[in-house]
């Protein structure tokens, strides 16, 4: 299986400092929807991992968040795509959860519901914390410099880190190898 996984919000879809609140808000990045789709048609499992601490905050709801997630997966179907496991983490930063990157444990969960390991996946993020996430359980931390990337990557991000210009570079590489 050809699994790659995503973080959301600065990968997919544009972030905010104020918080992603409604689904309009939710605006893709130019090129990433296509990019899900072309990797889905080239048989890559593409799953999402992310941080909505807004929901523990009460910025917004399940169900608005879940409406977020049905636009992305209805935009990728219209491209001929698929988007697979979208796992996120509800709680605020002192929760103490497993889930919140950057621990692995959203990673790991979708490891778990497809049946493989981590070692050498991509994780494909905009923040240290994704980065972060990536390397504690063996996945392989790639940068994008949509969203915070390009501040993350001025921070310095380790020499272990692939880095991309955006998703639809990231897919480029990945369906021409």
């Amino acid at each position: 299986m050809k699994l790659l996984i995503l973080d959301r919000d600065g990968v997919i879809n544009h972030d905010s400092d104020a918080y992603i609140k409604a689904l309009e808000e939710w605006l893709p990045i130019e090129g990433s929807v296509r990019a899900i789709a072309d990797l889905s048609k080239a048989g890559w499992v593409v799953a999402v991992a992310t941080n909505q601490s807004g929901i523990a905050r009460g910025y917004y709801s399940l169900g608005t968040l879940e409406a977020m997630h049905r636009r992305l997966r209805e935009l990728v179907a219209a491209e001929g795509g698929e988007v697979g496991m979208i796992t996120y983490c509800p709680h605020g930063p002192d929760a103490g959860c497993e889930c919140r990157k950057p621990l692995p444990g959203m990673l790991r969960a979708i490891a778990e519901h497809y049946g493989v390991g981590l070692e050498g996946v991509w994780f494909v993020g905009d923040s240290a914390s994704d980065l972060q996430a990536a390397r504690a359980c063996g996945a392989q931390p790639v940068l994008v410099k949509t969203g915070k990337g390009e501040k993350t990557a001025s921070q310095g991000i380790g020499s272990d880190t692939l880095v991309f210009d955006d998703l639809a570079a990231v897919a480029r590489a990945l369906v021409n190898t």
